[in-house]
């Protein structure tokens, strides 16, 4: 039997004491196994992209729930927020939570209207015009939400609404037909169909490419919150926002249901018990933060007013005409909804 030179010099044989090494390796392996199992679960990461400026309240309140489900977890389960379209562009954060490639992020709910009609319910003009109201459509609508996101593989944790949505013009408007062929960023399906039904033309633009739509003539109007104008300073492109208060849209904070399974129950709970802090607390900053957004507005040299008699009245029979076609649309689960909501 031969012997070979340890690493301190002394002399072992190729036979027991080679084994016996091997063996007590082998021994401290798998005595590692749970901490090697707690660094692994320690060490999970979720990335999650958010479509909005880090300075905006939606992307502030989903980086507090960040690092709070983070600290809550002592590190089992990191958080990270990336605002601004930074890891995906807006439009690409749905498909990339359901395909896996993020595990969480942001999205505005009415954006995926082509996906499922019921995400369009909280962008149908004047349906539910204030915080109260809106959160009682939030109510009404939420069993059914769940049950869509669930069929894409998608569990919902929160949901925020942003203040109500005003329209913003280059030029003074006092009626639907001061519309007629201005350029009108669209976010959604609703809003596409709003300004058709206006004669203007719709644009399909994300949020993070607002300035530049405005600086180039790419886009001349918008219905939107007065937080999306201060975020985006559209004073500097824009000179009329009138407070129509047509409806309060919601940001959802989604989970891939496959990297929710993959959470023990525990980190679940914690995950959970964060995600209805968040929603309170971006609820209550969406209210806070409703006037003073127009007020900023108004600082900056915007024209900000209510819409006058015939604006108003040519809005509201839109929003008749979008909420009928919604319903065709939506069929007896939209109807549902409705009812529901009428309800409370």
């Amino acid at each position: 039997m031969k012997n070979v030179v340890t690493s301190k010099g002394g002399v072992a044989s190729r036979g027991g004491r080679a084994s016996f090494g091997i063996a007590a390796a082998a021994a401290l392996v798998l005595a590692a196994g749970p901490m090697l199992s707690t660094a692994a679960q320690a060490a999970e990461k979720w990335d999650m992209p958010l479509a909005y400026s880090a300075s905006n309240y939606h992307s502030e309140n989903a980086a507090k729930f960040a690092e709070a489900v983070t600290a809550a977890s002592g590190g089992e389960l990191e958080i990270v927020a990336h605002p601004g379209g930074s890891l995906f562009k807006g439009g690409e954060i749905y498909r990339a939570i359901r395909t896996g490639q993020a595990p969480i992020g942001e999205r505005l709910i009415s954006a995926l209207g082509n996906e499922d009609p019921l995400f369009e319910v909280d962008a149908l003009p004047f349906l539910a015009t204030s915080f109260e109201d809106s959160w009682k459509l939030y109510q009404a609508s939420k069993p059914q939400l769940e049950e869509t996101l669930g069929k894409a593989g998608l569990k919902l944790l929160y949901a925020v609404p942003w203040p109500p949505q005003g329209l913003y013009n280059k030029t003074a408007v006092t009626s639907a037909s001061d519309m007629q062929g201005v350029k009108f960023r669209a976010y959604n399906a609703a809003t596409s169909r709003l300004a058709e039904l206006m004669g203007a033309v719709p644009t399909k633009i994300e949020a993070a490419e607002l300035t530049q739509a405005f600086a180039t003539g790419v886009a001349e109007s918008m219905i939107s919150s007065g937080s999306t104008g201060y975020d985006r300073k559209i004073w500097e492109h824009v000179k009329y926002w009138y407070d129509v208060q047509a409806w309060l849209p919601k940001n959802m904070v989604i989970v891939n249901q496959a990297s929710w399974d993959g959470l023990d129950a525990n980190l679940q709970k914690i995950v959970l018990d964060e995600a209805a802090k968040a929603e309170q607390a971006g609820w209550d900053k969406a209210r806070e933060l409703a006037d003073w957004y127009k007020e900023q507005l108004a600082a900056n040299g915007m024209e900000v007013g209510p819409p006058s008699d015939a604006l108003k009245a040519d809005f509201e029979a839109i929003g008749t005409t979008m909420t009928k076609e919604w319903l065709d649309k939506a069929g007896a689960e939209g109807q549902a909804v409705i009812d529901a909501y009428n309800a409370m």
